[in-house]
């Protein structure tokens, strides 16, 4: 069942959408009777459909209310009795940069002084599906945009739906006008500082959402291998108690714990969202190996497999971390870092010689923890049908895990101090350095270099160097993020994609991960995409 009604074109430019918001001690939460929790509002809905009346249920970020909005819900409440809104909490809210623009209490207020709504709620999830098992709608209503299941990037339209049937209720698409908070927020509210700005500006004028989606698509059915360092990454949550009185030490009380699969599994499982089939190699320790933990953290489209160090364990850095903050503050390394010995080694080439050409994309996370010898890397160049690699620069390996180490690589990604480090080079401007030193001394056409909070600079022989400003300010975690960035744009560089559109996706790629504490979640394709589409809005 569809609504219909007339359509209109509003213009956007006319709309006064910066106007100085009133002091929100002006406007005392009068309507806190309406903002419920999922517990009440699931109770007020089963009340409600045991006195025969219907329950509708509209569900979005709803972050800057515009007239589109309100027809929305005006169609809404027409197909019941109440109408129930819920809305996504900040957390949860992946639509880019300084986003959400208001955060969630203000967002319900503002929802609950309109008259047409009867209750309110937040959501804390990422999809509206334990809003719907909980109030078990009558009536759930989407606008059109939602109508072709084809535009939902998420594709979580059919399992909403299917939950809302399994509850007795039916979903209605609203047809009326139409345009979009995000591109709203984009243009007219200053969320990105200017130097984003006016690069989103420029991108919008040549690149379109669908050739983000097909660039993403195009390397859905690669296989891809990754050889690098398993890392156990550990978070020892503490709380400082001071000063030891009677050493020169801080004492720290122990909060909490969390372990996470890093180094090479963490990569791969970025990667696994993209292509239909990943496989890591790898060296694990056979004491303290983590291998059942390992098993059990990659994704399901992720195969394992590993030479093992006799007497070693699995690398593991065990980070102490401040609970109230995250801030780190020291950590402690548990791995041997010498070269593996021979047997191993060779055990490892064979490998990769005998299965490597298998592959559409080998992947080399270079960690400078011992498995990857010179003879390791002239095996993967020889028998690899495209390489990308990072070799990275950490307190173990400073100075020692240069990327000159590489030959013959198709695409390099490294940060700008593994860079200067490996050219000797600390001032000289970096895209004059890539260009002019780096990319002829490694022989290599397509490099990026990342720059943390600057961004990234992406180098294309036949295109020359492309500067990308960095999308967020905001950083919870550093940890993995250089990682995140090679796992996703080493596949599209395979492909071909252009590198500026590369360095856009790795860019974003990047925003999504320092968001993230550790290794909680990986990089999902329909996050990033959507992450993509709002920034382009």
């Amino acid at each position: 069942m569809t609504k219909h009604a007339s359509q209109e074109v509003i213009d956007i430019e006319s709309l006064d959408v910066g106007a100085e918001q009133k002091d929100q001690n002006e406007n005392p939460a009068m309507q806190g009777h309406k903002i419920l929790s999922i517990e009440e509002a699931a109770a007020v809905s089963a009340d409600a459909k045991r006195a025969g009346k219907a329950t509708v249920l509209a569900h979005g970020v709803f972050d800057l209310l515009h007239l589109g909005h309100v027809r929305h819900l005006e169609a809404a409440k027409r197909e019941g009795d109440l109408l129930f809104v819920s809305i996504t909490e900040d957390t949860f809210v992946n639509k880019g940069p300084g986003r959400p623009a208001f955060p969630a209490p203000m967002r319900a207020e503002m929802l609950a002084s309109l008259e047409i709504i009867d209750f309110v709620l937040i959501n804390n999830a990422a999809t509206a599906e334990p809003v719907i098992k909980a109030l078990k709608p009558s009536v759930y209503v989407k606008g059109r945009e939602y109508a072709d299941v084809g535009n939902d990037l998420s594709g979580k339209i059919v399992d909403e739906q299917k939950l809302v049937e399994e509850g007795g209720g039916h979903i209605v698409f609203t047809d009326d006008l139409v345009f979009s908070s995000s591109s709203l927020i984009n243009r007219h509210l200053d969320v990105y500082h200017p130097e984003l700005q006016e690069y989103l500006e420029r991108l919008r004028e040549k690149v379109s959402i669908d050739d983000i989606v097909r660039m993403t698509d195009a390397v859905a059915g690669y296989k891809v291998l990754l050889i690098g360092d398993a890392i156990i990454d550990e978070y020892q949550y503490v709380t400082s108690m001071g000063k030891s009185p009677k050493e020169n030490m801080i004492a720290t009380r122990f909060a909490d714990r969390e372990v996470f699969a890093g180094g090479v599994l963490a990569a791969a499982n970025h990667v696994a969202s993209f292509c239909a089939r990943v496989e890591v190699l790898t060296c694990l320790g056979t004491e303290n190996n983590y291998e059942d933990f390992i098993r059990a953290h990659l994704k399901s489209n992720v195969k394992l497999n590993a030479v093992y160090r006799d007497g070693a364990p699995t690398t593991r850095k065990c980070r102490f971390v401040d609970q109230n903050y995250l801030g780190k503050m020291f950590e402690v390394y548990f791995f041997e870092d010498g070269p593996l010995p021979d047997t191993r080694q060779n055990e490892l080439n064979a490998i990769i010689e005998q299965r490597a050409a298998e592959f559409d994309l080998v992947i080399v996370t270079d960690f400078g923890h011992g498995l990857i010898a010179q003879s390791t890397i002239d095996t993967i160049e020889q028998k690899s049908r495209f390489l990308a690699v990072n070799a990275q620069s950490n307190s173990a390996n400073h100075g020692y895990n240069l990327i000159t180490r590489y030959k013959d690589v198709d695409y390099i990604c490294i940060d700008a101090p593994e860079a200067r480090l490996a050219l000797s080079n600390k001032f000289h401007d970096i895209g004059d350095l890539i260009r002019d030193q780096l990319a002829p001394k490694l022989q290599c056409d397509k490099l990026i270099v990342t720059q943390g909070k600057e961004g990234c600079v992406t180098f294309d022989a036949k295109k020359g160097i492309i500067t990308i400003p960095a999308f967020t300010k905001s950083v919870v975690d550093t940890v993995g993020a250089g990682d995140a960035f090679l796992s996703i744009t080493s596949p599209l560089v395979a492909s071909g994609a252009p590198m500026d559109l590369v360095g856009f996706a790795g860019n974003a790629a990047g925003a999504i991960k320092v968001g993230i504490v550790g290794h909680r979640q990986s990089i999902e394709k329909v996050a990033l995409l959507k992450y993509m589409t709002r920034l382009l809005k």
